[in-house]
């Protein structure tokens, strides 16, 4: 009977030994799933894919400066670029131009047409989802996009805000409407039959022969591997944002030089 007395206490001091021992590893464990729920920013995004097609970049979630966030000037998208998008983009969705204000796509015609200029980013989930080539018209310029014009028949890149349409196959295969919504800059883009499509010459085969890729009739052609992904992510009412520092277009852009309330529009104050 003593014994087995004994053997109780000896179990009882030996549990609770090892109790101790452990607790600054449970402490320990506690404080790091902590931190993995701490909605904070974080320094570096995660990268989830390294996939050719879709260049998933992924922001941490909370209140953030997306173009930081994103590196979106590592991938080469002026920060000017991107401030006049999210400006423009806020005014679209205030006025109802903007069915599906999920995604945002951004081509930066500051950047001339050897580097990957088109840049498609989910808003919601704060991803890059797609980051490629794209032309611009053969009379708007060899390497950069120069001129610009809203004539039909002009050859030449329309600037500015684009709600995305349905699509359709056509000359150039799968391809995109878009409706041009500032007026006198790019509302002709229906009679112009300007719309996204693919081409072969968007390419970088072009860019070792040349310098550049090939140019369009004043259509943002994509490179044929990817022009189909790409326009089933954006179709359907989202927003297109063509930019150049062009001081004609900036200045007598409507969307661009309307107030905006930013306290309304969270999105535009994260990024200011």
């Amino acid at each position: 009977m003593k014994k087995f007395a004994f053997k109780k206490v000896y179990l009882f001091f030996s549990s609770l030994f090892i109790f101790v021992l452990h607790m600054p590893f449970v402490f320990a464990k506690t404080k790091t799933l902590g931190n993995i729920f701490d909605k904070s920013p974080v320094s570096n995004p995660v990268i989830i894919s390294d996939s050719p097609v879709v260049n998933s970049i992924v922001a941490p979630i909370g209140r953030i400066n997306l173009y930081d966030s994103l590196h979106l000037g590592s991938l080469g998208l002026g920060h000017q670029a991107f401030d006049y998008a999210m400006k423009g983009f806020t005014v679209m969705k205030s006025t109802g131009e903007v069915g599906n204000d999920k995604i945002i796509s951004i081509i930066d015609f500051s950047k001339p047409s050897s580097q990957k200029r088109l840049f498609v980013i989910d808003l919601t989930n704060c991803k890059v989802l797609f980051n490629t080539y794209v032309a611009h018209g053969m009379q708007s310029g060899k390497e950069f996009a120069s001129r610009f014009s809203n004539k039909p028949e002009s050859n030449k890149s329309s600037l500015g805000f684009y709600e995305t349409l349905s699509t359709y196959t056509g000359g150039n295969g799968y391809s995109l409407k878009l409706q041009g919504v500032e007026k006198g800059i790019n509302d002709n883009a229906n009679k112009r039959a300007i719309v996204i499509h693919g081409a072969e010459y968007v390419d970088e085969s072009f860019i070792r022969s040349q310098g550049y890729i090939g140019r369009s009739w004043g259509c943002p052609a994509l490179p044929e591997r990817l022009h189909k992904a790409i326009i089933d992510v954006i179709k359907n009412g989202t927003c297109l944002f063509i930019f150049s520092p062009d001081n004609n277009y900036l200045s007598h852009s409507k969307i661009l030089n309307q107030p905006v309330n930013t306290q309304l529009s969270p999105l535009l104050a994260y990024n200011n």
